[in-house]
């Protein structure tokens, strides 16, 4: 069986290192992305389960809900599910508006709830 691919969008070292370390749980590869073009081009090239994206980019102060908004914009990019990781309750209804699953935020990575989020695209 294949390992299930996510694409972490705008984390830290340390959040990136975090979500890894919580997505163990499914056997999932987590790759890397620090901006909206390395993202976009990954996406492009290569397949993923899930986008899981930070509300802030740590390298350029990008917005993750902007990302959102590009991925369910084009056409070939707009199936693949993606999460905003965001603590703040307005930035996850922002995201879910922009067709984002309902995502979570960095104070749950690993706990059953973060989990069950990401189960129905991870497990299996």
């Amino acid at each position: 069986m294949t390992a299930k691919r996510v694409l972490s969008v705008g984390q830290c070292g340390a959040d990136h290192g975090g979500i890894s370390w919580a997505l163990r749980a499914f056997g999932a590869e987590v790759a890397p992305a620090a901006t909206q073009a390395e993202a976009l081009e990954r996406l492009r090239n290569e397949a993923f389960d899930l986008v899981l994206v930070n509300r802030v980019f740590d390298r350029d102060g990008d917005s993750g809900v902007d990302l959102i908004r590009r991925l369910k914009a084009d056409e070939a990019l707009r199936a693949t599910p993606v999460m905003l990781v965001s603590n703040h309750a307005d930035a996850q209804r922002e995201a879910v508006e922009a067709g984002a699953e309902p995502g979570f935020g960095k104070a749950v990575l690993g706990r059953p709830e973060m989990l069950e989020r990401v189960r129905s695209f991870l497990d299996g």
